[in-house]
């Protein structure tokens, strides 16, 4: 007979959790990087038609702020959409951007629609993204893209080589829910067939992509990186052989 300090004492085996059979991947910050703003102005300055480049026109000083502000444009954007509602229809995403971009060092009229335009250009996958999705495809896990943006990203998947990793798409406006509603990672779950149980969630953001956990499915957050790689590897380590 063994009593509750006993050493001894025989624990049964923990039972081991759910195999995984679904991987829900957020966009921004998880699966591409935005880039370099100071490309994305550069890039906006050639679509606007605009003579030389930014540092030689502005000057180093005038440019490096207008990048700063271009880095951090979305950091704040919660006190004037508290509610998302940027991520639930393009209109509104577009008038979000421009109550933003009022705030921006030397962006005029024109300016500021070149940058709309090439708002997705300069984002790319990290070098883990594409690896990784591969890999879960080999093995048979279902992946599936679950985002909150008010505007189509499919091009980006597309060009980046995404799009063919993915067994689904779904983003916020398209789906009239925003994360962490858990009617959008419902939808993601019901489009893969997998159930809560047999899913993980990887995402960079615990209010958004935390969600998924009150329905039960694991969730692997990844803050931000500012290298090549996000770490996408722990993904493969979780999901197992």
């Amino acid at each position: 007979m063994t009593g509750p300090d006993d050493s001894t004492a025989d624990l049964s085996p923990f039972p081991p959790p759910d195999t995984i059979e679904g991987v829900l991947f957020d966009f921004h910050s998880t699966l591409v990087d935005q880039g370099d703003a100071a490309s994305w102005i550069r890039l906006a300055w050639q679509h606007a038609g605009r003579q030389g480049d930014p540092v030689t026109v502005l000057g180093g000083e005038r440019a490096a702020r207008l990048a700063t502000w271009a880095e951090r444009i979305w950091e704040n954007v919660r006190e004037i959409d508290p509610h998302s509602r940027r991520d639930l229809d393009p209109e509104s995403h577009r008038k979000v951007y421009d109550r933003l971009v009022r705030t921006a060092p030397d962006v005029d009229a024109e300016l500021a629609q070149a940058l709309y335009a090439t708002l997705l250009e300069t984002w790319i996958p990290y070098d883990d993204a594409l690896p990784v999705l591969s890999a879960l495809r080999t093995r048979g896990i279902r992946t599936a893209l679950v985002s909150n943006i008010g505007i189509d990203v499919r091009h980006v998947l597309k060009r980046s080589g995404l799009a063919n990793l993915l067994d689904a798409v779904v983003v916020s406006y398209e789906a009239g829910a925003v994360k962490p509603d858990a009617a959008i990672f419902t939808h993601a779950l019901e489009l893969l067939r997998v159930p809560a149980q047999r899913a993980l969630m990887v995402g960079d953001n615990w209010r958004d992509d935390g969600g998924a956990a009150a329905l039960g499915i694991r969730t692997l957050l990844l803050p931000r990186t500012s290298g090549a790689s996000h770490g996408l590897d722990l993904v493969l380590r979780l999901v197992g052989d």
